[in-house]
């Protein structure tokens, strides 16, 4: 992943994958990476373990290592991440809330073949410290609008954009250390341009606007991939 910083179109990953069919159907319309969501204090998306390892192993199956699966994990320890990580067997960690330092290089040293990717929700322009101080412990960044302050912790599915300004000076700053970010939070057919313009993302995160009463949508889908701008 760190490889490649900015590639001429953004990587897309469609999160909040529900089953092996919407797999199958997120893959098929370009997708490239896939976000399986385990236990969380809010948001949508959530699945058992072990349809998470059961989609992640068919992906592995069908196209090896062309299609990432991204394990989002609320869980804040190394221990507990590494055993849901041997239950459900990614290719990636989505760290969507705060793991200290230690747990990070934990993770590292037990887990050498799977990438982490913490995630930074952007409240503010004080992200853009967080951000610089755990880019070197990880793969990759990826920025979403939830809230970890609030009383029920918001930690993604909000459908919410935020300050992509301030998302920006972090995709500079990250991109000086050698890692990659992914921006997340409110993408549609009608912003995505605007969106890739402004932060030029090495991926990008969707889930609410390319589902149709929950479910994944194969109109959606193809309306989003005809909004990304060719380079």
């Amino acid at each position: 992943m760190t490889d490649r910083l900015s590639p001429g179109r953004p990587l897309v990953k469609i999160c909040c994958i529900a089953s092996v069919d919407e797999a199958r159907l997120a893959v098929a319309a370009g997708a490239q990476a896939l976000g399986l969501v385990s236990a969380m204090p809010s948001g949508p998306g959530v699945i058992d373990e072990t349809t998470i390892a059961a989609v992640a192993q068919a992906m592995a199956d069908e196209h090896g290592a062309a299609v990432q699966t991204f394990l989002l994990t609320s869980r804040q320890t190394a221990a507990g991440i590494i055993d849901q990580h041997r239950r459900c067997r990614t290719t990636t960690l989505q760290l969507v809330d705060t793991v200290p330092a230690d747990d990070l290089r934990r993770l590292r040293d037990a887990l050498p073949g799977v990438q982490l990717v913490q995630v930074v929700h952007v409240t503010g322009p004080a992200c853009l410290d967080e951000a610089v101080a755990v880019a070197p412990l990880v793969d990759a960044l990826l920025l979403d609008s939830g809230n970890p302050q609030a009383a029920v912790k918001e930690l993604g599915g909000t459908g919410r954009t935020h300050d992509w300004a301030v998302s920006a000076q972090i995709r500079t700053a990250v991109a000086a250390l050698g890692r990659p970010l992914f921006l997340a939070g409110g993408l549609n057919p009608q912003n995505v341009a605007a969106a890739v313009a402004a932060v030029r993302p090495f991926g990008l995160d969707l889930c609410s606007s390319v589902r149709q009463a929950g479910r994944l949508d194969a109109a959606r889908l193809a309306a989003f991939f005809a909004a990304l701008p060719a380079d």
